[in-house]
């Protein structure tokens, strides 16, 4: 083990080519994570509300037992249900090699997956090749492997699941004690001044409003992004998730033609400026700086 990390750190080509593997299996994984999590918690909501709703809907409470979580049931075709083989998931190459389409039925298989996977992989290998073989990449390297699925979720479900969002915080708050990253105190400070900006904004819009402007998972989501980085990148990851987010919002409410009152999911580009500003979150400070005097 110890000679394995030696080479990774003294051999580029074998750091970056391990991290890249890696993320492409664990591109896979978050394929299932994606379609599977928001499902999971779908089914335990139903599940508590027939609970406590038996009397009220006079049926008694599903005693379905069939279990659903990431592990069970086992990867299958959703039009034939044929079972996945192992040479059918590898992450990319099987895509390529069965065009697209299932072994059994020949039903089109999503692009999306192997550009999850593809996705995942060039992101954490940037991390990988911008920070080196440190425990500091690795920290990042797995934050990336987060927002990647956060990011899919967000855009399907308009949800940011706790199940990522809070372990991944107390992840961060756990290195920094550790020495990873920023200091402890600089990480809670973050955390809180992140959670709280967006919270403040979401009371403050619906006061005047009436309406929610976001979601609590957004408020997690920039916590995170504060314990990692400070709070001095805050203004920075907001400002510009604000301004992607109302130009990319803008056209697609124009190209699609819905009404401007219709829901946009802000996590992906918090998520999206989160990554760049931590990528080259001092860059992006000295410009605003330059742009400013």
């Amino acid at each position: 083990m110890h000679d394995i990390i030696h080479l990774m750190q003294t051999q580029l080509w074998y750091w970056l080519l391990t991290v890249a593997v890696v993320s492409l299996c664990i591109g896979s994984f978050l394929n299932v994570v994606i379609l599977r999590l928001p499902k999971m918690m779908q089914n335990n909501w139903q599940s508590e509300c027939r609970v406590l709703l038996a009397d009220e809907l006079k049926t008694p409470p599903s005693t379905d037992t069939e279990t659903f979580n990431l592990v069970k049931p086992n990867s299958h075709c959703p039009s034939c249900k044929a079972p996945v083989k192992a040479w059918q998931n590898i992450p990319l190459l099987s895509w390529i090699l069965l065009k697209g389409k299932c072994h059994h039925c020949s039903a089109s298989i999503s692009v999306r997956y192997p550009l999850v996977e593809l996705v995942t992989a060039i992101l954490a290998t940037w991390v990988a090749w911008h920070f080196g073989a440190s425990l500091e990449a690795v920290l990042y390297i797995v934050i990336t492997w987060v927002l990647v699925a956060l990011t899919v979720i967000d855009i399907d479900e308009m949800l940011l699941p706790d199940q990522l969002t809070l372990p991944t915080l107390w992840l961060v708050l756990i290195a920094s004690s550790l020495g990873v990253g920023v200091s402890p105190g600089t990480a809670i400070i973050g955390a809180a001044v992140g959670y709280l900006s967006l919270w403040s904004v979401y009371w403050l819009f619906k006061l005047l409003t009436g309406k929610e402007g976001m979601g609590y998972g957004d408020f997690k989501l920039l916590a995170i992004f504060g314990a990692l980085m400070g709070w001095e990148a805050i203004l920075t990851i907001v400002l510009m998730s604000s301004l992607v987010g109302a130009i990319i919002g803008s056209i697609q409410l124009s190209v699609q033609g819905r009404d401007k009152a219709t829901p946009i999911p802000f996590g992906p580009y918090l998520a999206i400026a989160g990554w760049i500003t931590l990528m080259y979150g001092e860059q992006l400070q000295h410009w605003y700086v330059n742009l400013i005097m």
